[in-house]
């Protein structure tokens, strides 16, 4: 599955360019060994001003003061009570029929086909189609509600005229059009991602489905990558069961929209080895907030390198220190692996599966083993050293939480595809939810940028930082079934 070398060599130069790489064996690793080594003495030398931090001298075992969250501040609180004064109340429908006119993404629903649809009124019938499924209401119910569709209908456009691949292409088309609104632009540009999953309940018998611990339930994995301007770049339903590392590095690559999240933090769920390896030869900043930091292994750079503060959290076994002469022995293995990953011949998900704990024989998973040690080892430090950075961790986290409990308020039946057992229909329905969240949250940003374009046109003195911290998650100018049956 992988691309022969003969294919690969060529690309390595633009490739390497792209992922902001060293394109040789010994410039990859003096880079990545300079890295490691510069942040560890950077952080052993400021650690005597770093308040947070705390290391035992005897365990090693390091500690940091938890910090008080910022509190809103009063000008924040009168912003957004002014603001949520002027919202106009809309229904779930009419905030997805405005983004389905403004964005046009309904256009990217069809028949297989590739004619047009043979429908009376297809962005009606789409829009209807994205709050059935999205909503989990389910066809039979939402048509008991509405005189001008049958169940059938709804049934048969969702089957024959929606895909997961049209429907997240539809998705794409309205965080393309998100990123443009002048609003948007104070919470982020779509370069730092947070990846999460939340439980969605689903058929018994089911091969994806089964009893979670973490999340105490039956059911599945809706997993999404929440960029920071607050919208899914992209979702898949997935086992209870994994570990949800392994489908980080594939969201990334199967995001279609405008947004090219270079920063992509995540929980502890979100890390391994392996992914901290392929995400580094691939240019990406992996920064998970690791709650288990003090059980973990810090990675020396040499086995004879020691520090005078810092140097406790360091195994002292020499054997845990970075082999870098096998990382620059399989280094044409790394640039075959991340290329074929690049372009498709093979699956990350495939890949991160195999390159588990129990393929030490295997030279790959060595490989990037060494090379993500040596990542997370830094980011670790860069965690414990920098509060800065441990409060935007929490803040892509809290968003990416925050859209999850956003979704699971949007959809609010207890029908639809989630009971099917085929995972295509399972996959389609966390799609229409996206979807669907995903044109509220853009109607609704449009609403309040309009209110406080008028705020500003009668005397508000608007400063960004309480621009900044307002959420367009809201659901008090709305309600899911607001004259449904208009």
């Amino acid at each position: 599955m992988l691309l022969p070398w003969e294919r690969v060599e060529p690309q390595i130069p633009l490739f390497c360019e792209q992922a902001g790489i060293p394109a040789t064996a010994d410039g990859f690793v003096d880079h990545l060994k300079q890295q490691l080594t510069r942040v560890a003495e950077d952080v052993d030398a400021g650690y005597p001003d770093n308040a947070d931090l705390t290391i035992d001298p005897t365990t090693g075992v390091p500690s940091l003061r938890q910090r008080q969250g910022r509190e809103r501040t009063a000008s924040a609180a009168a912003v957004e009570a002014e603001m949520d004064r002027r919202l106009p109340a809309r229904g779930i429908l009419e905030h997805l029929a405005r983004a389905a006119h403004w964005t046009g993404w309904w256009h990217r629903l069809g028949p297989l086909s590739g004619a047009d649809p043979k429908l009376k009124d297809p962005l009606a019938r789409y829009v209807v189609t994205a709050f059935t499924y999205g909503s989990g209401l389910g066809a039979t119910q939402a048509a008991r509600h509405m005189s001008t569709v049958s169940a059938h209908e709804l049934a048969a456009i969702a089957k024959r005229h929606c895909t997961p691949k049209n429907l997240a292409r539809a998705g794409a088309d309205v965080v393309d059009a998100h990123l443009d609104l002048d609003l948007v632009r104070a919470w982020g540009d779509g370069s730092v991602a947070a990846v999460d999953g939340t439980m969605m309940d689903a058929a018994v018998d089911n091969l994806l489905a089964e009893t979670s611990i973490r999340y105490g339930g039956y059911g599945g994995i809706a997993h999404h990558l929440v960029s920071d301007t607050y919208l899914a770049l992209f979702s898949r339903f997935v086992p209870c069961g994994v570990w949800e590392a392994v489908y980080l590095i594939d969201s990334l690559l199967q995001n279609q929209s405008a947004a090219r999240p270079d920063q992509v933090h995540a929980d502890t769920q979100g890390q391994s080895f392996p992914v901290f390896g392929l995400a580094h030869v691939l240019g990406i900043d992996l920064l998970p907030r690791i709650c288990n930091f003090q059980d973990l292994t810090f990675h020396r750079p040499d086995p004879a390198v020691r520090y005078h503060h810092i140097d406790p959290l360091f195994s002292a076994d020499p054997r845990t220190a970075i082999d870098w002469q096998l990382i620059h022995r399989h280094w044409p293995d790394l640039m075959q692996v991340a290329l074929s990953v690049k372009q498709g011949t093979v699956s990350s998900v495939t890949l991160l599966r195999r390159l588990n704990n129990r393929s030490r024989k295997n030279q790959i998973y060595q490989a990037f083993r060494e090379v993500g040690r040596a990542v997370r080892t830094v980011v670790l430090l860069r965690y414990l050293s920098d509060p800065a950075l441990r409060e935007q961790i929490q803040k892509a986290t809290n968003k990416a939480e925050a859209y999850n409990g956003f979704t699971k308020w949007l959809h609010f039946g207890n029908a639809g595809w989630l009971t099917s057992r085929d995972p295509e229909l399972q996959d389609k329905a966390v799609k229409f939810l996206d979807l669907f969240a995903s044109s509220v949250v853009f109607s609704t940003t449009i609403d309040m940028a309009q209110a406080l374009s008028r705020m500003v046109c009668e005397g508000w003195a608007l400063q960004a930082s309480d621009v900044a911290v307002l959420s367009p998650y809201r659901r008090e100018n709305g309600a899911p079934l607001r004259r449904l049956h208009h």
